[in-house]
């Protein structure tokens, strides 16, 4: 067990699924962790199942949602002198349906945690390891990345934007001691789909295929510690975003909503 708390990776969305997975490789390789998620029971169980490791584990409760949470988070790290060197933005969420069905408020929701909580954890991370050595950070970008999205619009575009603009901080760091790594999973088989209300969309017939949350996570993980830009999680993946790379982006709309339109009626 360490007691050193430099040692320490922050990891959001840590209670399932990708997140929960790379929590597990970063306990298990010695380090402290700081796990946020929304339900302190959830959380708490998750720090049981953790516990196996011999590390310290640090919980937060708080919605990402909303900014007050997200700087109270770097608050209560200060208070408990913890100084992550890894932070880990794994927390996510999508929705499904036509943008002009679908319910505003929740995809504010979801512009607020996939992107404005990983510019602000992002940025407080950054001016905290300044002038204490090396730090990585892994965003949890996604394939869906590379093409806009149709019948999932507005996850689509919150994950280009964390490609993008991981790529771009990456450059103005590239003479300092913190690394940027994006992770692009494809379809993986956790509840994300569930919550995003997908299980009516045709890409749910190909759920026996779909990547495995521990597969994913020791791609991302190997990345980040090698100090890489990106990495495509699967070989299968690796091909749909060279397809969309080749083809225009009305092409790659229209492709990727045959793919995630609603089953129909008969089927």
């Amino acid at each position: 067990m360490t007691d050193n708390n430099t040692k320490y990776a922050v990891v959001t969305g840590a209670t399932s699924g990708i997140g929960f997975e790379l929590a597990k490789l970063l306990a298990s390789d010695g380090y402290n962790l700081a796990i946020v998620g929304r339900n302190q029971e959830t959380l708490n169980k998750t720090a049981a199942e953790l516990n196996i490791y011999g590390i310290k584990i640090a919980t937060f409760n708080k919605n990402l949602f909303y900014q007050d949470d997200i700087y109270s988070l770097y608050a209560e790290l200060k208070v408990s002198n913890i100084s992550p060197c890894i932070l880990i933005n794994a927390a996510g969420q999508g929705l499904y349906g036509r943008f002009d069905q679908t319910d505003l408020k929740r995809e504010i929701d979801i512009v607020n945690l996939n992107i404005t909580a990983v510019m602000i954890l992002t940025k407080l991370f950054i001016k905290d390891r300044k002038d204490k050595g090396h730090g990585k950070i892994l965003n949890l970008a996604s394939i869906a990345s590379t093409a806009p999205g149709s019948w999932h619009s507005v996850y689509h575009a919150t994950k280009s934007f964390i490609l993008s603009w991981s790529e771009a901080i990456r450059e103005e760091l590239k003479d300092s001691d913190t690394t940027i790594t994006a992770l692009l999973p494809g379809p993986t088989s956790t509840d994300f789909f569930n919550k995003a209300l997908m299980n009516d969309s045709k890409i749910m017939e190909d759920w026996e295929n779909f990547s495995s949350a521990e597969e994913v996570a020791k791609d991302g993980y190997i990345a980040m510690m090698n100090g890489d830009d990106k990495i495509i999680s699967g070989i299968r993946n690796k091909l749909t975003v060279t397809m969309s790379n080749i083809t225009t982006d009305s092409m790659a709309a229209h492709r990727m909503g045959e793919m995630q339109k609603p089953k129909s009626k008969e089927e």
